[in-house]
Formats: C-alpha cells, sequence, structure tokens
C-alpha cells in the first residue's frame, strides 16, 4: 500500500473546549461561539467528520440521538457473555431490536454524518461485539444488528476499525450458521459490500475466508430477487477500487468465481428478466465477473447471450432505459469472446440492437451503448461489419452525431464503431462517405478534445488522407 494521506483531526473533547474559549474568553454567544469555531477550523483545514457539533453544557454530546443509542447499547453489551449466547434475556433482546433499528436508521440518514459519529465513539467495535454475541436463534435481533453495522461502515477508517474488530471472520461465520435465513444473507453480504469497498485488505480477508462460496450458495438456493446485497458483494469485491495499492487482486478473485460456478448462476438470475427487481444489480455482477475469454464464453454456453439479447428486447419495448443500458453494457463485455461476436450476430443480435436505438433514439446514453457493442462485434471482422451496416449502423452513427452533437462520450464511440466498420471493408467506407460522414466526424472532433484521437483514427480508416489536419 501507498503511504496514507494524513487528514487533520480533532477530538470531541478539544472541539468543545474550542467553542467554550470562544463563549468564556472571546464573550460570544453560544451560537456564535458553535458556528465560529466550525468556521475557524474547517479553514485550518480540521476533519469535523464525527463530532457533535453542538454546545457544550447540560446535555451537550450525550443528547445526541446517536451518542444515546450507542450509550444504551454498550450497556447491555456489557451484560451479555460471548461464551453463554443462549442465556441472553429477552427483555434485553427485544430492547436491542429497537436500539439497533434507531442506530441504524440514523446512520443511514444522507448527509447527516451519523454514520461518522458511530465511528468516532466506538460503533463499529460494539456493533462488531453485538454480532459475535447474539445467538443465531434470535433472527431478527441477529438481522437488525447486521443492518446496523452495514449503516454504520462507511469509509476507510470505519472499514479498518471492522478489520481490527474480527469483523471479517465474524461476518463469514454467521453467513456461514445463517445461510437459509433470507434477511441475515442480505444484512451480512450487505457488510461484505459495505467493507470491501475501497479496501483491498478486506476483499483479500474475505476471499481467503471464502465469501466466493458463499455468495455461490446463496445463489443457487436462495430466491435470489429476496438477496439484492450478494449482487453488490460481487460487484465491490471484484472492483479495483483502493488507491492505496499498486495493483489490485481482484482480476484473481473474478478467475476464482467463474470457476466455481458463480457467472452461470448470474446467468439464472438474468432469466427472470425484467420481472427480476434485481436484473440490473444481476447484469453488472456477471460484467464483473466475465473477465477473460473463457468466463465469457461459459457464459454464453450457458444461454447468457440469449438472456440478455431477451433482457434487451424487453427494456426497448417497455422503454426501460436502465435495464437497457446495463445490459447492453454486458453484452459489449461478453463481445470481447470472437466466438460470443458470431453468436450474437448468428441470433440476430445485430438487428435487435438497431431495433434498440430506434426504440430509445432521443437517449444519447442508450445509443452510446448500443454502438459500442457494435464497434466490438466489428472489431477485426468485416464479415460482421457488413452485417453491422445491412443492420442500419452507418444510418445510427451519422443521426444521433447530428443530433446530439453535445453528448460527448456518444460521439466518441460513435467515431470508434465508424472506424471498426471501415478499416477492413471498402464496401462500408464508400457507403459512409457518400453519406455525408466525413463532415459530421470533423465537426466532432473539431468541437470536443476527447474525440479528436477516435475521429482522427476514423477519417484515417476511411481512406482519407488528411485525417490529422
Amino acid at each position: 500500500m501507498g503511504p496514507a494521506k494524513t487528514v487533520r483531526t480533532i477530538s470531541q473533547e478539544a472541539f468543545d473546549e474550542v467553542v467554550r474559549e470562544n463563549m468564556e474568553d472571546l464573550g460570544m454567544d453560544p451560537t456564535e461561539a458553535l458556528q465560529d469555531a466550525i468556521d475557524t477550523l474547517t479553514l485550518q483545514g480540521v476533519d469535523l467528520s464525527g463530532i457533535v457539533t453542538c454546545v457544550p453544557g447540560e446535555g451537550g454530546v450525550r443528547d445526541n440521538p446517536v451518542i444515546q443509542c450507542l450509550d444504551r447499547l454498550k450497556q447491555v453489551d456489557s451484560t451479555i457473555s460471548a461464551t453463554s449466547k443462549d442465556r441472553i434475556a429477552d427483555s434485553n433482546l427485544d430492547e436491542l431490536v429497537e436500539l439497533l433499528d434507531k442506530l441504524s436508521q440514523l446512520c443511514s440518514l444522507d448527509g447527516s454524518g451519523n454514520s461518522a459519529i458511530a465511528t468516532k465513539n466506538g460503533g463499529v467495535e460494539l456493533l462488531c461485539s453485538l454480532c459475535s454475541k447474539i445467538p443465531m436463534k434470535s433472527e431478527l435481533v441477529l438481522a437488525s444488528a447486521l443492518k446496523s453495522l452495514a449503516s454504520a461502515i462507511h469509509d476507510v477508517q470505519s472499514t479498518e476499525i471492522f478489520r481490527k474488530s474480527g469483523g471479517p471472520a465474524i461476518v463469514i461465520g454467521i453467513l456461514k450458521d445463517g445461510s437459509q435465513t433470507v434477511e441475515i444473507l442480505n444484512c451480512g453480504f450487505a457488510i461484505v459490500a459495505a467493507a470491501a469497498t475501497g479496501n483491498e485488505v478486506l476483499k483479500e480477508l474475505f476471499m481467503e475466508l471464502k465469501v466466493d462460496e458463499l455468495i455461490l450458495d446463496a445463489l443457487n438456493r436462495q430466491n435470489q430477487d429476496s438477496i439484492q446485497s450478494v449482487y453488490d458483494a460481487i460487484r465491490v469485491l471484484l472492483t479495483p477500487d483502493d488507491n492505496r495499492v499498486v495493483a489490485s487482486q481482484v482480476f484473481g478473485y473474478a478467475r476464482r468465481f467463474g470457476k466455481i460456478g458463480v457467472a452461470v448462476a448470474l446467468v439464472d438470475s438474468l432469466r427472470l428478466g425484467l420481472a427480476s427487481p434485481s436484473l440490473v444489480s444481476a447484469s453488472i455482477a456477471l460484467k464483473a465477473v466475465a473477465v477473460n475469454d473463457e468466463i465469457c464464453k461459459s457464459i454464453a454456453e450457458n444461454g447468457g447471450i440469449d438472456a440478455v439479447l431477451r433482457c434487451i428486447d424487453d427494456s426497448g419495448d417497455q422503454g426501460n432505459e436502465i435495464v437497457a443500458k446495463s445490459c447492453c453494457s454486458l453484452l459489449s463485455k461478453l463481445a470481447g469472446s470472437d466466438t460470443n461476436k458470431s453468436a450474437i450476430v448468428e441470433k440476430a443480435g445485430l438487428d435487435r440492437l438497431i431495433r434498440l436505438s430506434a426504440r430509445f433514439s432521443d437517449d444519447p446514453s442508450v445509443l452510446q451503448e448500443v454502438m459500442s457493442i457494435i464497434a466490438v462485434i466489428s472489431l477485426r471482422s468485416p464479415d460482421n461489419a457488413a452485417r453491422a451496416m445491412e443492420a442500419g449502423a452507418g444510418d445510427l452513427a451519422i443521426q444521433a452525431m447530428q443530433n446530439f452533437p453535445a453528448a460527448q462520450q456518444m460521439q466518441r464511440s460513435a467515431c470508434i464503431m465508424i472506424r471498426n466498420l471501415a478499416v477492413r471493408n471498402q464496401e462500408n467506407r464508400t457507403i459512409m462517405l457518400n453519406n455525408g460522414i466525413e463532415k459530421i466526424i470533423r465537426n466532432a472532433k473539431e468541437n470536443h478534445q476527447s474525440c479528436k484521437d477516435a475521429a482522427s483514427d476514423a477519417l484515417r480508416d476511411l481512406g482519407l488522407n488528411n485525417y490529422n489536419s
């Protein structure tokens, strides 16, 4: 790992002292003293996350609802023995559910800073302790504790506290023991996703604890629609999002996922189509697993391309832009395999994509995804490029680039697609040039810095000598 960025922090006691000095030494009223302390410390680059910003005195910090929840939870936790789980008082369990649900709600409020307050005041360590002590038979309480822990984990500091508190082993142990309980699975995998986000060490720890096998078990044995968080866990575990490491290991993890059958299980999730509320999450997760030719081909062999194309058709029929984009993005990844390119073409994939583009002709973000797939399918394949032109890819490029001149990424995707359609196919070049594509590409090159290279390449492969001008 690279060196951690130094952040200036302050304790609650030190913050309270600054406010107190403003009142006692400078004669400010309480409201003014508090705001001055916040403004001054912020200007000095001090991170105030986790600080309860209130006037010190009677009540003060202890009146904060997060602190109140934590104080009472600490009292309950101190009365529970880790070696006598089955003898937790029923009254304690009832109160725990109420306290944990309240804490979860508080930490889930966007912009409240409550998760940071919980972390700074021992919330993550406390919740790990409680999760390790609550018996499996008390499913409602355990689910509340897991949900609360997931909501408290929100940044690298909280994930590191989770790691040092033995959190990974605790959560994996619960997932193993509670693998038949949908709510426990949901909350447990939500913690995996939250803790592994931006933390390469925790990704590795979870993989060492064989979380991939638990994920496969959850996909195979449960109604996937009920376990949204399992897809989030897959996506996070396979995303290289920790900028403190030089080289991530997620590619190897994806190969493990593919080898044990996670990719095939995810294809089953796609077969539910738009009837599944988890369709988008499942397609994103499958895209994360599809990291090499072998996995992409196994997905196709198990009906993955058929399932994705069916979802693309349905997304067009129902006007579902989000599903259209996520499934197109997945199909583009699968088309990286030459075998899969042929399969997509044979299944009338190009015609279906052009039909989708007609349905979303007013949405450049969908058109961009469609053109990205056609570019991949046409790469190094003059036959596929010819089929794409027959389906209407050339007309799509011209119409989209003319209709959305300000859509930079879409313009770039169009240039890349044009290049792949033209580079090995003289007939396609002639058709597109006769239809005025040169002027359109030059406009994109002139208007968008991000298009310059792609536009130059397209002009060059259309056979134009002055492609750099």
